[in-house]
């Protein structure tokens, strides 16, 4: 299977951008990181996230990646080596064994890629809308569904009251949901191009102005005591907001640390 290679902002954004391509969801892709985003002077991030994705093989082992070094045949529990079909007393072994299942022996040739298609950002928006408004009903609440678009960014609204199951803690639920809405609606069109965002009661401005606000705080906390705070882990949209809060923060950078889930920001003295 060839690879694809995407690049983003974040990795999550360019691992996004390949499985687009690839037409498969994550579990059946396999990553390898070129390049992730290095922090620069003030905060600012420098470079992009460069990743290589291919549709997971699943071809079983040949027979010679089964055998040991030496070319021996496999050994029992016993440490007593099979030769062909007889056992150590020269008996043919197959007298007593049932046939295989003749399709495991059949090679699963891998799906391939998608091919990529024109798809209208409007098509593509209509199907998320369809996909939300039946969520909403599917979850015994009542919310408005609206799709902003400007050019290939497209950000589909659910308003209404009682809506916080929707969004879930930390908005965890939310960007499960946002998962769901590109599976039903990009990825099932074939669309590659447009970039599609879920925002739930207003979440995700609220939850910029409270983690901005959170993140001049600590700032001004590492700018008087001169020691590096360590935030709790974020996702990737979270973190992002840190980082574009505190860009132009005088006297304190930026960076992230840790593998996902766990990631964090660091938030440590300028260099002078």
């Amino acid at each position: 299977m060839e690879w694809v290679e995407t690049t983003g902002d974040t990795l999550e954004e360019a691992k996004n951008l390949a499985l687009d391509q690839l037409g498969v969801a994550e579990d059946d892709a396999e990553f390898e990181i070129v390049e992730e985003p290095r922090p620069g002077l003030f905060g600012r991030t420098r470079g992009e996230a460069r990743v290589r994705a291919r549709v997971r093989p699943t071809t079983p082992r040949g027979k010679t990646e089964r055998r040991d070094r030496n070319g021996r045949g496999e050994r029992s529990d016993r440490g007593e080596r099979r030769d062909g079909n007889r056992d150590r007393n020269g008996r043919d072994g197959n007298r007593d064994r049932k046939p295989r299942n003749e399709s495991r022996s059949r090679d699963e040739a891998p799906r391939p890629p998608r091919e990529k298609v024109d798809v209208d950002p409007a098509a593509v928006g209509a199907a998320a809308a369809d996909f939300l408004n039946g969520l909403v009903s599917a979850f015994g609440t009542t919310g408005q569904v609206s799709v902003n678009r400007e050019g290939e960014e497209i950000e589909v609204r659910v308003d209404g009251t009682e809506l916080g199951l929707l969004v879930g803690p930390g908005g965890g639920t939310l960007l499960a949901i946002q998962d769901l809405t590109r599976v039903a609606s990009q990825r099932r069109l074939g669309d590659q191009d447009t970039r599609l965002r879920v925002d739930i009661a207003g979440y995700r401005e609220r939850r910029r102005a409270a983690l901005g606000r959170f993140a001049e705080k600590v700032a001004e906390e590492v700018k008087a005591t001169g020691s590096a705070r360590r935030l709790e882990p974020m996702n990737s949209a979270d973190r992002k907001i840190v980082h574009d809060t505190l860009i132009e923060f005088e006297g304190v950078t930026t960076r992230s640390e840790g593998e996902d889930p766990k990631r964090r920001v660091v938030v440590e003295p300028a260099s002078a």
